[in-house]
Formats: C-alpha cells, sequence, structure tokens
C-alpha cells in the first residue's frame, strides 16, 4: 500500500477514536424529581451531561406516568416539582 493511503487509514481511525471516546467519556449528572399532579405523586431517576437536561428527563418520565394527554402532559410538566435530590 501507499503511504498516503496508511496515512488516510490512521487518520480515520483516529476520528472514530476520538468520537467513541469523547461519547462514551462525558460527565454525567443524576437527579431523582418527585412531582405531584392532580392528587398522585411519582418519582423519577435521570442522568444527562448537565443539571437541566438531567431535570427535564426526570420530569417527563415522571409526569409519563402521571398525566394522560397532551394537554395533561404539558401541564404536569409545566408544574414545580416537589423535591429535586441531585445524586451526582
Amino acid at each position: 500500500m501507499k503511504t498516503t493511503t496508511w496515512l488516510a487509514v490512521a487518520f480515520v481511525a483516529v476520528v472514530v477514536g476520538f468520537l467513541v471516546f469523547s461519547t462514551f467519556h462525558q460527565e454525567r449528572v443524576s437527579c431523582e424529581v418527585c412531582m405531584s399532579f392532580e392528587g398522585h405523586r411519582d418519582c423519577r431517576k435521570a442522568s444527562a451531561t448537565n443539571r437541566a437536561e438531567a431535570q427535564r428527563t426526570a420530569v417527563s418520565n415522571a409526569c409519563a406516568q402521571l398525566a394522560s394527554g397532551v394537554t395533561e402532559t404539558s401541564r404536569c410538566e409545566n408544574t414545580t416539582p416537589e423535591s429535586i435530590n441531585w445524586l451526582r
């Protein structure tokens, strides 16, 4: 094989390696959010790369159990969480 072919293969391997490393080695934040909606209560855990996304995911997961339909789910997700416990 030519030198340019080896350099191209090495470059692609480095780029793929970097993408895999950066994807799987991000610091994660976890939380448990408890939501109360229309007399029911549910707590869910979630993790993400930042606090806002972890909280949003936990709220969405809890509201999926508490509400039915788009309108109720939207109202639930806009309700202030009863509690937020940051785990990491």
